[in-house]
């Protein structure tokens, strides 16, 4: 029974959670408990009404309460009891959850990075390690995979960290590299006053080109025997993909209070056509250059 599971997937706008439909019932509901977990402890971190040792106290005991759940024991939190025979099945380990937490304790501390090797850590803890998770309950048979996740991963964050410009600088936090923004002249006033310039585009072009060379390397390493396995994360792709050309189309000017989105027909459209290639058996991902 995934009752809470599903309810907190149902009310997300999450195209996580929209790809899902493309999966087997059993695995869908599996992804609906592991969702609700990254959604819950997400939370936790953007919770700014909370005092900041009051959320850090709850990640910790996120911690504590999935840790007994992979062990066996009797978990507190009624998502990680409904998680747990998913990670008893599928044999989801420990590490990754700690990581996933460590990289929301990260949103707690740091509110600038200053190159992209820094923000890539924050990208792989918050994101890779979700489609690392993912991937178990996907199903694989070649190693490869893994090196796919963490690719993928890393595109669909650094897309949302472009898309989310304006959002996380109302929170203080700016995730483009202090680095790359001194390179391009931008003062992270700048952004923080949501004001958009020629230097702006170029910093977020920089920001979308390696983006784009993490998609290029998903599609690359992403072995050709779990293509069929991994189709809701190729339906993500697809997804965010488009949502990156359509950023680059409105020269990355995210400073509008509205934020650039896929629409929601674009989407079924997409799902549609993930479909027909699944029964088509249609091999080549649809996201990245060719």
């Amino acid at each position: 029974m995934t009752a809470q599971s599903q309810s907190i997937t149902r009310k997300s706008a999450s195209n996580l959670a929209l790809a899902f439909v493309l999966l087997p019932k059993a695995k869908r509901d599996a992804m609906s408990a592991l969702y609700a977990f990254c959604r819950k402890v997400d939370d936790v971190a953007d919770e700014e009404t909370a005092p900041l040792e009051t959320r850090r106290a709850s990640l910790r005991a996120w911690r504590e309460d999935i840790r007994l759940a992979v062990a066996g024991g009797a978990p507190a939190f009624p998502v990680n009891r409904e998680l747990q025979p998913v990670i008893a099945q599928y044999r989801l380990p420990f590490a990754h959850f700690d990581e996933l937490i460590r990289g929301v304790e990260m949103d707690l501390d740091i509110k600038r990075y200053q190159t992209y090797e820094e923000l890539e850590q924050y990208c792989y803890r918050v994101a890779s390690v979700v489609g690392l998770l993912s991937i178990e309950i996907f199903g694989y048979r070649n190693p490869s995979c893994r090196a796919y996740a963490i690719h993928l991963g890393k595109a669909l964050q650094l897309t949302n960290i472009l898309r989310d410009v304006r959002a996380d600088a109302g929170r203080g936090r700016i995730y483009l590299p202090l680095a790359e923004l001194e390179r391009h002249k931008v003062a992270p006033e700048e952004i923080l006053r949501f004001e958009y310039s020629d230097r702006f585009e170029r910093l977020a072009a920089g920001a979308a080109a390696e983006a784009r060379k993490h998609y290029v390397l998903a599609r690359q390493t992403l072995p050709a025997e779990d293509r069929r396995a991994m189709i809701a994360a190729e339906l993500m792709g697809s997804v965010y993909w488009r949502l990156l050309g359509q950023l680059e189309r409105e020269r990355f000017n995210v400073f509008s209070a509205a934020p650039v989105r896929v629409s929601r027909g674009r989407k079924i459209l997409l799902i549609f056509r993930a479909w027909l290639r699944l029964v088509s058996g249609v091999a080549a991902p649809s996201y990245g250059p060719v």
